[in-house]
């Protein structure tokens, strides 16, 4: 048996940061993946027309993690919040801070608009910011409408609930509660998706995922942990090939 303790995706401690992405993150930790994706990217001709194929409006570097990465999706997230001026501000009205707003921020232009993503310990926000918006313009959000709109309203609430309540100087840590149990399968997706990739059997992405001890007291043919490591393959699998679609709602 080839000895893969080695590799890249072996050690689970590679992927802690994944317990912490939100869905847009984990669509682009899939697509990034795809093998036909990256040979666009090194191909891409035109550029444009290339992205689009994938749900972007701009080619993103594949190597480059979830941490570093700014990719441009062709449409808007319902947790993308989107502000503009306010035409009828009251006398009160909070203006606009661009320095303000706490944690690492980067800004993208994709052509079509003006995109912030910022992070700090327990956060990540995006928003799309118009093109008359200035620093210190009072402002509003705004969502489109849509048939599943409460569901939306919320998420964009809670997200602009994090730019109201955070501190003019982003932490340096945050405690955080044990990870989900949907947190701790996109991580073993992930690792076990960059396991098959790699050529890995069935049991040895086991004993990157779970450990040998573990794979040689419970591996059986009809056992309850090979049917679960098949599981997490295919489902990476399924993300990888366009189910990152759902994540990103591209439609």
């Amino acid at each position: 048996m080839v000895d893969r303790s080695t590799e890249p995706w072996y050690p689970t401690a590679a992927y802690l940061y994944v317990l912490h992405l939100d869905d847009l993150a984990l669509a682009w930790e899939y697509l990034r993946r795809h093998p036909d994706y990256q040979r666009a990217w090194l191909q891409r001709g035109n550029p444009q027309e290339a992205a689009s194929t994938w749900g972007l409006h701009l080619m993103e570097d594949p190597a480059l993690d979830a941490r570093d990465a700014h990719p441009a999706w062709v449409a808007g997230h319902p947790c993308v919040a989107q502000l503009h001026p306010d035409l009828d501000p009251p006398p009160d009205a909070t203006g606009f801070e661009f320095w303000r707003i706490p944690g690492q921020k980067h800004l993208v232009h994709d052509g079509r608009r003006l995109t912030l993503a910022t992070r700090w310990p327990g956060c990540c926000l995006r928003l799309t910011l118009a093109p008359g918006l200035e620093d210190g313009m009072a402002y509003v959000y705004a969502t489109r409408t849509c048939t599943t709109h409460c569901a939306h309203h919320c998420m964009l609430r809670a997200e602009m609930d994090k730019l109201a309540a955070a501190p003019e100087k982003a932490p340096a840590a945050a405690a955080r509660p044990r990870p989900t149990p949907t947190a701790l399968q996109e991580l073993h997706t992930l690792q076990a998706l960059d396991a098959t990739l790699a050529g890995a059997s069935l049991r040895e992405v086991a004993e990157g995922l779970f450990g040998a001890e573990v794979v040689l007291a419970d591996w059986h043919a009809d056992g309850g942990l090979r049917s679960r490591v098949r599981r997490l393959v295919r489902r990476g699998l399924a993300l990888m090939r366009g189910g990152y679609r759902r994540l990103a709602q591209l439609g």
